[in-house]
């Protein structure tokens, strides 16, 4: 068990970059898209119907490798087994980006030119309800609908949809029956069953490259941040390559790092400011917040106790879900964990603590008060406990991305990457050696700052530990 956590000068290894890029091939893509016509089939669908757009990617990308970019897109899978084709509905832009699919001789691409930006040719493409019906949705069937939610609160959970109302509406015309169309996000995106929920050894690996170049790149900011930088200067540090992101890139001082979700702006970074920032590609974020101090002696007097009051407390309820995460480990335990040490009111903590996180930053959590969901290897999950105080005090976090890994998991990640296995071994040792937070032999850290806590970003070699 954690004992109290304190301050103290730490060296922060250097966990290495990754000198190649896994990569998904063809066989993962055709393979899942077969699981996921076993499931659908089971749950009684005929067809599946995935809406994707540029923030509502990762479905359709996890199935096809392809990623809607300026437009919409609709992935048509047939549930019958008579064919292994699944159609794609684009628009103008859309089309000759399908070539990046790996499986793109399995996709037929249909040009649906009102998915296309306004004002661009719509002359060519046939109605929806004509390509639908071209494409094997008729009368009489039961088409399950995936987009980005499912809503088990609502009375009518099972046919809410939250994918634009004219193709909601046109489906239902098409199948006869309002009842006949249902959200079937569960199928993808449950936090026990989803096809998502748990992952293959190439798709960690994957998650670990992205997590990788995330936090590296908080890294810099917290051992380059300088006063008088402006937000925008600060983000350069991070050294940024190109790879996709998640969601906007979040950096803020003063009054707006309250708020904690801005991007930065031209605002420039002042000695005592509040200061956070994050920074998400698809498998990854890191985050991590403090004061543009030295130490507590350049806080007003009125916060100097912000490590003993806030930054140790949650140090320890951060180090406790770390030791008590794994397999089979219920989430309503973790819930538990950390709100029996940062549960007052003060601290702020109304997130669920901790998220299966995939292309997308969020895909579900079996994280939550009175959770019976057991974790289960293969899982990505981001250690995300936000103790936003509302007070002069801010906050203090800790974002890192973490893999459950049973035996033969592990065994396969180390045979088949074992230059990301070195880094993980590295930051398992680091967190338990030099941070004294001891972790189950199934957690897999992805990060370079792994658990890595300076709240006083001016003397970032000073970082928590326990005791």
């Amino acid at each position: 068990m954690p004992s109290s956590a304190d301050l103290t000068t730490i060296d922060l290894p250097d966990f290495g970059m990754p000198s190649t890029e896994p990569e998904l091939g063809e066989e993962v893509y055709r393979s899942r898209l077969a699981t996921l016509r076993s499931r659908a089939a089971e749950e009684g669908y005929d067809a599946l119907i995935v809406y994707g757009d540029r923030e509502h990617f990762a479905n359709i990308s996890y199935l096809t490798g392809y990623d809607p970019r300026f437009e919409e897109a609709l992935l048509i899978v047939p549930v019958d087994g008579t064919t292994d084709q699944v159609t794609l509905l684009v628009g103008n832009e859309g089309r000759g980006y399908v070539d990046n699919s790996p499986i793109q001789s399995d996709i037929k691409v249909e040009l649906f030119q009102s998915f296309s930006l306004l004002g661009q040719d719509r002359s060519e493409s046939t109605s929806l309800t004509t390509l639908l019906k071209e494409n094997g949705v008729c009368d009489g069937m039961k088409i399950g609908v995936a987009g980005w939610k499912h809503f088990p609160e609502f009375d009518n959970s099972e046919t809410a949809l939250e994918i634009p109302a004219y193709i909601a509406e046109t489906l239902r015309e098409v199948c006869g029956a309002h009842s006949a169309v249902q959200n079937a996000n569960g199928l993808f995106m449950d936090s026990q069953d989803g096809l998502r929920s748990r992952n293959s050894v190439d798709q960690l690996a994957c998650f670990e490259f992205a997590a990788c170049h995330t936090s590296q790149a908080i890294r810099n900011v917290l051992f380059g941040l300088e006063p008088g930088m402006s937000e925008y200067e600060a983000v350069e540090l991070m050294e940024l390559n190109g790879i996709p992101l998640s969601c906007h890139l979040m950096l803020s001082s003063g009054q707006r790092a309250h708020m904690g979700l801005p991007s930065p702006s031209s605002r420039t970074i002042e000695h005592g400011d509040p200061f956070t920032t994050a920074y998400g590609a698809w498998g990854a974020l890191n985050s991590r917040a403090g004061f543009v101090v030295e130490d507590a002696s350049d806080l007003p007097n009125s916060i100097d106790d912000y490590v003993e009051k806030l930054v140790a407390p949650y140090f320890e309820a951060v180090a406790t879900w770390y030791e008590h995460v794994g397999i089979g480990v219920e989430g309503g335990e973790l819930y538990d964990h950390i709100h029996s040490k940062i549960g007052a009111d003060f601290f702020g903590v109304e997130l669920n603590p901790g998220h299966l996180i995939h292309l997308d930053e969020w895909v579900d959590s079996p994280i939550y008060e009175g959770s019976e969901e057991r974790l289960q290897s293969g899982m990505a999950l981001q250690v995300d406990v936000i103790p936003a105080t509302g007070t002069e005090y801010f906050m203090t976090n800790i974002e890192d991305g973490i893999a459950l890994a049973d035996k033969d998991l592990r065994n396969e990640f180390k045979s088949q990457y074992p230059e990301a296995w070195d880094r993980i071994q590295q930051r398992r040792t680091f967190m338990q050696e030099t941070l004294g937070i001891d972790l189950r032999p199934e957690v897999l850290p992805f990060s370079n700052i792994p658990a890595y806590l300076p709240p006083f970003l001016l003397s970032p070699d000073r970082a928590m530990h326990l005791a």
